[in-house]
C-alpha cells in the first residue's frame, strides 16, 4: 500500500493544474485574470503613448466615464445572467435625461420629486418587459426592443421637438472630476458606482434573490420545480435594468448640462460589451465584479484609441476583436464558450 506522501508525489501535474484552473473559473467565484492582465497592459500602454494619462484629473475623468458605462451594464448583467438581452437601455437613458432636464429647467420641479417620478416610471415599464418575456416565453431581445421603441416614441411626443431645459447644478458637481465626497477629493459619481458594485455583489452572492436569479438563469424549468418565484425574478431584473439605465441618464444630463435624443445610443453595444468582455456569460455564469472590470477595461481602451486618433467606427471594430479575444481565452471551458 502506498503512503499518502507517495500518492501525492505521483499525481499527474496536469491534473493539479486543471484543478487550479477549475477553482479560478468555476461558477461565480471565477477570478477575471485575463481581464485584469489586459487592463494592466492597457494602463501601461496608455501611460507610454498619451502624456498626462496617469494624472489624477485624467484618472478621475476616466473613472467617471467608466461609472456611466458600469451603471448601464449593471442592469444588463442581471438580464444576461437570466439568459437575455435588454435592448431598451438607451431608451431609458434618454427618457431619464429628458425628464431630469425638462422637469427641472422648464417646470421647476425639485430634484427629489423628479427622482421619485423617474424611479417609478423605470421600475414599472422595465418590469413590464420582464413580465411579458416570462409569461409568454418571448425572447427578451424582442420584448425590450418593442418596449424601448415605445419609450423612445413617448419621449419624442412629450418633447415635441423642443429644446429641453437644463439639469440641476448639483448633478453637474456630482459628475465633475474635481468633485468631492465628504471632503475627500473623489468624484461622487465614482463613489456611487463603487457602493452599488459592492451592494450588488453582496446581493448576488449572499441573498435569496441572488441565488434565485442564478437558479432561474441556469434553468428556469428546474427553478420552477424548486419553487423559485421565477416570474418575480424576471420582473425584478428588468425593473432594475431600467432603473440603472435611468440613473445613467440623470448623470449624463448633469455631465452634459442638458439632454439630447442620441445620448443613450452608445450604451446599447457598450453595456453588452462590458458584460461579455468581463467574462459574464448568458445564463447564470459570472457576476457584476466581472462587468466592473470590463467597464474599466473598455473605458481605458477607448481613452487610448481616442488619444491616438482612432474614429468611432475603428473603436467598434476593436471592441469586436476584444470580445473575440476574451471568448477565445475561455474557449477551454466549453459550457462558457457555448453560452457566450
Amino acid at each position: 500500500m502506498s503512503s499518502p506522501t507517495n500518492a501525492v508525489s505521483t499525481e499527474n501535474p496536469r491534473a493539479k493544474t486543471g484543478r487550479i484552473r477549475d477553482v479560478l473559473t468555476r461558477g461565480n467565484g471565477r477570478v477575471p485574470m485575463l481581464q485584469l492582465v489586459m487592463l494592466a497592459t492597457l494602463i501601461i500602454l496608455g501611460a507610454s503613448l498619451i502624456p498626462g494619462f496617469t494624472r489624477l484629473n485624467s484618472v478621475y475623468s476616466m473613472l467617471i466615464i467608466a461609472s456611466f458605462l458600469g451603471l448601464a451594464a449593471l442592469g444588463q448583467t442581471l438580464v444576461v445572467l437570466l439568459g437575455g438581452l435588454d435592448l431598451s437601455v438607451p431608451a431609458f437613458i434618454v427618457l431619464s435625461a429628458m425628464l431630469t432636464s425638462e422637469l427641472h429647467g422648464t417646470y421647476g420641479w425639485p430634484f427629489p420629486a423628479i427622482a421619485a417620478f423617474i424611479v417609478l416610471v423605470s421600475l414599472v415599464v422595465g418590469g413590464i418587459s420582464g413580465y411579458l418575456s416570462h409569461k409568454y416565453r418571448v425572447q427578451p431581445l424582442i420584448v425590450t426592443l418593442g418596449v424601448g421603441t415605445v419609450v423612445t416614441g413617448a419621449t419624442l411626443i412629450w418633447i415635441g421637438g423642443k429644446q429641453p431645459g437644463s439639469a440641476p447644478a448639483f448633478l453637474s458637481n456630482f459628475v465633475s472630476p474635481v468633485g468631492t465626497t465628504f471632503g475627500l477629493k473623489i468624484p461622487p459619481a465614482v463613489v456611487l458606482w463603487c457602493l452599488l458594485a459592492v451592494g450588488i455583489g453582496f446581493i448576488l452572492r449572499h441573498t435569496k434573490f441572488g441565488k434565485s436569479l442564478y437558479a432561474t438563469g441556469s434553468s428556469i424549468r428546474a427553478a420552477e420545480l424548486a419553487l423559485v418565484p421565477t416570474r418575480r425574478i424576471w420582473v425584478s431584473a428588468f425593473s432594475l435594468s431600467a432603473l440603472f439605465a435611468a440613473v445613467v441618464g440623470a448623470l449624463l444630463a448633469g455631465f452634459s448640462g442638458s439632454a439630447d435624443l442620441t445620448m443613450g445610443d452608445p450604451y446599447l453595444f457598450q453595456s453588452l460589451t462590458a458584460v461579455i468582455v468581463g467574462g459574464t456569460a448568458f445564463g447564470a455564469r459570472g457576476d457584476y465584479w466581472h462587468t466592473f472590470i470590463g467597464a474599466l477595461l473598455l473605458t481605458v481602451l477607448s481613452t487610448i484609441l481616442i488619444g491616438v486618433g482612432f474614429s468611432s467606427s475603428d473603436q467598434t471594430i476593436i471592441y469586436g476583436i476584444l470580445i473575440l479575444v476574451v471568448v477565445a481565452g475561455y474557449s477551454r471551458d466549453r459550457a462558457l464558450r457555448d453560452r457566450v
